[in-house]
This record gives C-alpha cells, sequence and structure tokens, in this order.
C-alpha cells in the first residue's frame, strides 16, 4: 500500500511517496556532485572576470588615451613608436582593445577620481596569472604561445612583464625589458657561465639568439630523450630537435640510424651551451664517450644484448690510434652506406 501526498490535490493526480522521496534523493546526489566543482570553477575563472571587466562596461567607463596622457606624458610622449599604438591607429578596434584602456581597463573612473589607483589595472599589483589573462586577451592567437600555460615559465610563476617592458623597452624588439640574452641571463645564470667557456655557441657574439633554439612561451612535449625532454626548446622541420635547424646535414632520416642521436637527441653527445671540449662534447676524450654505451652491459641497448665493447675485439683501446672512434666511424650521426657508420 502507497502513502500519498494529500494537500488538497485530488490522491489520483499525487505521486507516491516513495517516487518522491527517490527523486528528492537524485537531486540531492546531483546538486552534491555539481556544486563543488561549480565552486571550484568560479574561483579558478574569479581572476579573468576581474580583469576583463571592463569587456562588459558601458562606452561611457572609456576616458580615451588622450586623456591618460594629459597626466601620464612621459608614457604616452613616443608611445606612437610602440607596437600596441597599432591599435590606436587602426581605429577600428573596440574601446576595450584600444590603446592605455585595452591593458589597464576602462579609465573614465580613474579620472573622476583623480587618479585613485584603485580604479584602474596596474600590473605591479597583479599576480602572474592574471598578467597573463590580461595579455592573452590580445595574444592568445599567436601560433608561438599556445603552450604558453604549461610553459616553464608560467607554472614558475614568471609573468610576462618580468621579461617584456611595454613603456621602457630597451630591447630591439618585442618590448623586452633588456637585450634577450641579458633578460635570460637574470635568471639563467648557469647557462651565462657556459657561454663564457672556450667551445660554445656564439651567443655573446650576437651571432644567435636563446629564441633561435628556445621558445620562452612554451613548446610541445619533445619528441626526442623520452621522459627527460625540455619543455622550452623549439622544434624544427617536422617535429626534429631544434639542432637540425642549423646542422642541416645531421637530420637525416638515414637508412642506417645511431640510436642515440635519434632517440636522445644531441644533448645525449654535446653540451649545446658550452663545454671545455672540443665540439662541445661532454667528455674531453671521444672513446670514453663512445664507451658510456658501448660497455658490453647485459640488458642495455634497443635490443636489450648489450651493446658491444670495441675493445674486447680488434680495438685496444689501451693504444692511442684506436682512442678517437670518429676517425674511423666518421658518419657517427647516421650513414646511409655502413651499418657502423664509416666512411
Amino acid at each position: 500500500m502507497h502513502l500519498y501526498f494529500r494537500s488538497g490535490i485530488p490522491a489520483a493526480q499525487c505521486r507516491p511517496l516513495e517516487e518522491y522521496a527517490l527523486q528528492r534523493r537524485r537531486r540531492n546526489h546531483r546538486a552534491a556532485f555539481w556544486l563543488p566543482a561549480a565552486l571550484a570553477l568560479a574561483i579558478l575563472l574569479q581572476p579573468w572576470g576581474a580583469l576583463r571587466a571592463q569587456d562588459a562596461a558601458p562606452a561611457g567607463a572609456y576616458a580615451g588615451s588622450e586623456t591618460c596622457g594629459a597626466c601620464h606624458n612621459d608614457l604616452w610622449t613616443g608611445f606612437n613608436r610602440n607596437p600596441h599604438f597599432q591599435s590606436i591607429a587602426l581605429g577600428k578596434q573596440p574601446p576595450e582593445r584600444t590603446g592605455c584602456e585595452g591593458c589597464h581597463g576602462p579609465g573614465a573612473a580613474h579620472v573622476k577620481a583623480l587618479g585613485d589607483r584603485t580604479k584602474i589595472i596596474r600590473f605591479p599589483e597583479l599576480e602572474p596569472s592574471q598578467v597573463l589573462d590580461n595579455c592573452l586577451t590580445c595574444h592568445a592567437k599567436d601560433f608561438g604561445k599556445m603552450n604558453i600555460r604549461r610553459s616553464s615559465h608560467s607554472t614558475a610563476e614568471i609573468s610576462c612583464t618580468s621579461c617584456h617592458s611595454i613603456h621602457h623597452s630597451k630591447g630591439v624588439k618585442n618590448l623586452l625589458a633588456d637585450e634577450q640574452r641579458e633578460v635570460c641571463y637574470d635568471c639563467h645564470r648557469d647557462i651565462q657561465a657556459r657561454f663564457e667557456l672556450p667551445f660554445k655557441h656564439r651567443v655573446n657574439e650576437g651571432a644567435m639568439n636563446c629564441s633561435d633554439c628556445h621558445n620562452p612561451h612554451g613548446a610541445p612535449v619533445a619528441t626526442w630523450a623520452g621522459a627527460q625532454s625540455p619543455r622550452m626548446v623549439s622544434h624544427a622541420f617536422g617535429n626534429d630537435i631544434a639542432c637540425v635547424k642549423c646542422h642541416t646535414d645531421k637530420r637525416g632520416p638515414f637508412v642506417h640510424e645511431h640510436p642515440p642521436v635519434r632517440v636522445e637527441g644531441c644533448a645525449t653527445c654535446h653540451n649545446p651551451h658550452g663545454s671545455t671540449n672540443a665540439r662541445l662534447l661532454n667528455r674531453p676524450a671521444v672513446f670514453t664517450l663512445c664507451l658510456e654505451c658501448h660497455n658490453d652491459v647485459v640488458g642495455f641497448g634497443p635490443r636489450q644484448e648489450g651493446i658491444p665493447n670495441p675493445g674486447r675485439t680488434f680495438h685496444n683501446i689501451a693504444e692511442p690510434r684506436f682512442q678517437n672512434c670518429v676517425t674511423c666511424h666518421a658518419r657517427i650521426h647516421g650513414s646511409n652506406n655502413d651499418a657502423l657508420f664509416r666512411r
């Protein structure tokens, strides 16, 4: 026998109490599932909503860049040479993406309050993630920034303004706060020291820049080096290692591949930033570098059978003539003729 609700409604139109209780439990279960997720999403989106509130601001909330220049004359003078001035020169962008207010938000309330700093977006007071959200309002369409949110810089809370200076740029381009290598050296002191070694890439001499090999805004997961793959190294040609952008003769594909080159990458044998050894090698003698793999250790190598130690055959590593392996195995990066990479 079912119990029914009888609140002035005919019994034929009332639902059984058991059915009502079941539906109520289902609603409570859905609420318990979705409410925490909705709250978490609201917390994550709060900085974005606060920063981009100017998107929904009425037209009267914008004062115009010329009004900003009346007080901030030091910043307005010369702004026409700034790449961001393009938004003003075109005259086609909406107010929320034009000039000063494209980054700092609606300025009418700031002007009315006689320069009250709480009425405008001030980048030094923002969290790194908030600075990134603001910049990506316009720069999100740049293909080179597609991985910026998971880049090493973003995860380490390095904001855009740590490297870029919008109003006081010293760099030749990209509004960098200083010359590109100097900006990178501020954090990467160990790499700066390597560029002072006898054998190195000529970054300090101005022949190349860090961004020739690295993407500071993040790069896709590398197709080499496995779990040790760097995430800030730009890819070259079809997802290949950055080194072959210049060293094209080492790219291949080859009929006979040298597994360390193809699988682990150039850094297996070379230090790309600098070395005390010729050809940027990690070890001073070539044969000691080769013996890191050619060591007869069972379970090592592509077939788990160990890689033969040349000293156990007709080579005698103690003799100087056998200590420079590339004298004979000259095509060590790969060969189309010989499986042993000989000339």
